[in-house]
């Protein structure tokens, strides 16, 4: 049978590769930091003005060798340009619906909104330092946590001193908000 009516492979389908992305909660916006946002749209123009053209030059090379049924670099090449159009999809999606939300503003700084840097303590005395910001952007070695984050929704609109309550699955853990810091302008890049 002549391999040109035969299906490449079954990964053809964009669902099998899926990483599971966190989602943005049904009628909310989804807010990110203008480092975030400008993360993610770097990330994309990289996809489009380099690896792209690069990945789509070599299965181009790939398939004037002939047979591509045994060819590594066309079948790879291939199955890396699908993976590069799903993320290219995927970060065009994401900015379209992004907010940027530029916490430098913040007029109220001693209470706790999107972008603010958290000291906190808990109940045993053990202090934590979080900062909370848009799902796309988490960063759990850098203490940067989702606003949709148990410990984000139950320190949102906190003020120093407050104590606040915190649900996890062992039960409610009460915390202290200790300090409450917002990035300058210049740090956002405002």
């Amino acid at each position: 049978m002549n391999k040109a009516f035969v299906k490449e492979s079954s990964d053809d389908n964009d669902d099998d590769l899926d990483v599971a992305q966190p989602d943005v909660p049904a009628g909310t916006k989804n807010y990110i930091t203008p480092a975030g946002y400008r993360r993610l749209r770097d990330e994309l123009l990289h996809l489009i003005d380099e690896e792209r053209p690069e990945v789509v030059k070599l299965v181009s090379w790939a398939a004037s060798n002939g047979d591509r049924s045994e060819n590594g670099d066309y079948i790879y090449g291939k199955r890396r340009l699908r993976e590069i159009d799903r993320r290219i999809r995927f970060l065009t999606r994401r900015l379209n619906l992004a907010e940027v939300v530029n916490s430098s503003r913040q007029e109220n700084t001693d209470q706790v909104f999107f972008g603010a840097t958290v000291d906190y303590a808990t109940g045993n005395g053990e202090s934590h330092t979080v900062t909370i910001v848009g799902v796309d952007e988490v960063d759990l070695d850098h203490g940067h946590v989702s606003w949709i984050s148990p410990i984000a929704r139950a320190l949102l609109k906190a003020k120093i001193g407050d104590q606040v309550t915190l649900h996890t699955p062992a039960g409610p853990e009460s915390i202290d908000v200790l300090e409450v810091r917002y990035p300058s302008a210049a740090e956002e890049g405002a």
